[in-house]
């Protein structure tokens, strides 16, 4: 009798155990690694911390896989080498990211009137050696880098999954989605090892998908220009916040402030003080259109956002101070609620 009372008194202790562990909620985890030339964190929720360090070590490894297939950085990476066959006529087979992310940036330069283009990259490698040299670049030379820059010269090829780049000296450059590309690989990774609420945040711009437990979304800071005292939040579950702008990287000559960033269409630098920021679906979409509002400016930057389902603010600096325009709805919270996606990613040919 006893044996059995002490038998029972187990098992009941073994009963409540298990239900504890399994009442136990998802702990926080926080990781960081550099890629892609700043440094990426993960956030996420899981029910262990082995778990959570291989999903994390699987996410990082993913992001620099693709930094190493479309850095304009490195000469062996895939993008480089098809930079490289610019005008000799060859159709380059591309691996999967390659080319969804090459067609990604051809669908968003289309829809930006060119404002977005990842060919820019004669044109950037141009305002790179101003601001190392202090000098502006002659008008021949911007004459030369607007003839070697144009997204229309890219033919693709979806059945062959091939790219040729019809002029020669033509530089591609992913600076402007590759990150936020990125950021939707990653979480797709830690998806895959059972961790949804997770954020992925790659230089400032960051992605998310299940809102952490007990909350109804992820609080991200929002910062024209990096300005403390402008600061905000928005609350966001299943979707992606971008910021592209100068705040840190320009040129100043004779009182005139020339950008980081390229207009793709006239192959100069911007010349006022922009920064926009758009709320996705995916990181790709936020990343791509913050550099196409940035180029396009208030009215037409804030057209192509709601077109494409997006919210977004644009700032500019005045002589009055930050002056900022935004679309219906920015700075409303986001709760628990996705913005529909654009469903522009292109489909794998077969094979």
């Amino acid at each position: 009798m006893e044996n059995a009372r002490t038998i029972a008194g187990w098992l009941g202790a073994l009963a409540l155990g298990l239900l504890a562990g399994a009442c136990a909620a998802p702990r926080r985890f926080e990781f960081e690694d550099a890629a892609m030339g700043t440094t990426f964190r993960i956030v996420l929720y899981a029910d262990d911390a082995e778990a959570a360090e291989r999903a994390a070590a699987a996410a990082f490894a993913r992001v620099r896989e693709l930094d190493a297939r479309l850095s304009d950085y490195r000469d062996d990476s895939e993008a480089s080498r098809l930079s490289a066959t610019s005008g000799s006529g060859a159709l380059v087979a591309l691996s999967s990211d390659a080319w969804r992310v090459l067609a990604l940036a051809q669908s968003f330069s289309q829809l930006s009137d060119g404002a977005f283009d990842a060919t820019v990259g004669p044109a950037v490698a141009l305002w790179r050696r101003a601001r190392r040299q202090g000098e502006l670049p002659s008008e021949a030379r911007i004459a030369d880098a607007l003839e070697r820059t144009g997204w229309r010269y890219i033919e693709l090829d979806a059945s062959t999954r091939s790219a040729r780049l019809g002029r020669a000296g033509m530089k591609l450059d992913f600076g402007g989605i590759a990150k936020g590309y990125a950021l939707d690989a990653a979480l797709d990774v830690l998806a895959q090892r059972g961790i949804e609420s997770a954020l992925v945040d790659g230089g400032g711009d960051v992605a998310v998908r299940r809102a952490p437990p007990g909350s109804a979304g992820w609080t991200l800071a929002v910062r024209p220009f990096g300005d403390e005292s402008a600061a905000g939040s928005i609350v966001l579950e299943n979707g992606a916040l971008a910021t592209s702008g100068d705040a840190y990287q320009s040129l100043e000559l004779d009182g005139v402030r020339h950008s980081h960033i390229v207009d793709p269409r006239t192959a100069r630098a911007l010349v006022s003080r922009t920064s926009a920021t758009v709320l996705a679906a995916d990181g790709a979409s936020a990343d791509a259109l913050a550099t196409a509002l940035c180029v396009l400016g208030p009215q037409a930057g804030l057209e192509l956002a709601a077109r494409e389902g997006c919210e977004a603010r644009i700032a500019r600096e005045a002589p009055s101070g930050i002056e900022s325009v935004a679309t219906k709805g920015f700075e409303a919270r986001i709760l628990s609620a996705s913005i529909a996606p654009a469903n522009r990613v292109p489909k794998e040919p077969q094979r």
